[in-house]
């Protein structure tokens, strides 16, 4: 398919927005952040525009155009079939993060609870954030429900605190809070209801996977928690923000 032409008939015309910054990914101490937790050069942001009113029905339609999913890719391939899973996106403010702190998963000075050694394949499990983001039959597992893990707030935190491969955790929360944060509202997009004058999000977002003859092929050929494709649209201004990981080593210098 030649740049500049439509996925197939009647669909989205899509252009890159090599112009769009991302500085929550660009930042000196987010990168730091992203070295330590073995993401850098492993976590991207691209955007792109559209040229349709976004309709969330075609939601599948949308997200198949090949020019959004091989900005990632090195090798063509055609893509057979495409799942995009709605994520929530409601959340508006990081006390939704506050649970951590009085159930003593963190103490009041930020510091993350440490506990025995353990493993849930392939992380391993050496403090009580981790417990609680993994271990489905913990004690306190449940102070997050299934809702709240779907939120794209919460896979955004989730995600920085699992990390890559060689992963350097954290002794305190705040790093993962504040860079959680700042690709947040790097990536979705708010205005001010005209009536009420409450802040609302106007960005949908979906968790993109393709798949070719010989099975997923974008975001990655192999599965893995960490590796992931998000798909975050800005109805009003016709453009969205992908911000893809694959899980492996990061950059380290």
């Amino acid at each position: 398919m030649a740049a500049g032409e439509p996925g197939h008939s009647g669909g989205y015309y899509f252009r890159f927005l090599p112009q769009r910054p991302f500085p929550s990914l660009s930042a000196p101490e987010t990168t730091s952040r992203l070295r330590q937790w073995s993401m850098l050069g492993r976590m991207k942001a691209q955007a792109f525009g559209f040229d349709q009113t976004f309709q969330a029905y075609r939601k599948d339609e949308f997200v198949m155009d090949r020019r959004v999913t091989l900005h990632f890719r090195s090798r063509r391939t055609e893509v057979k079939k495409i799942e995009a899973i709605n994520i929530p996106c409601t959340q508006l403010s990081m006390s939704f993060f506050n649970r951590l702190y009085e159930e003593d998963i963190v103490r009041d000075s930020g510091h993350i609870v440490k506990c025995l050694d353990s493993f849930c394949d392939p992380f391993l499990i050496s403090d009580e954030l981790r417990k609680v983001l993994l271990v489905e039959d913990s004690e306190k597992y449940e102070i997050f429900s299934q809702p709240d893990r779907e939120e794209f707030l919460f896979c955004l935190f989730k995600h920085l605190c699992l990390g890559g491969s060689l992963c350097q955790y954290e002794d305190v929360l705040k790093p993962y809070l504040e860079t959680a944060k700042l690709i947040y509202k790097d990536l979705v997009s708010v205005r001010k209801h005209p009536q009420t004058k409450k802040i609302q999000i106007t960005s949908s977002v979906f968790k993109v996977t393709a798949y070719d003859s010989a099975g997923v092929c974008y975001p990655s050929t192999k599965n893995h928690e960490q590796t992931f494709s998000y798909f975050v649209v800005d109805p009003v201004k016709r453009h969205v923000n992908v911000l893809y990981h694959c899980y492996g080593v990061g950059d380290m210098s």
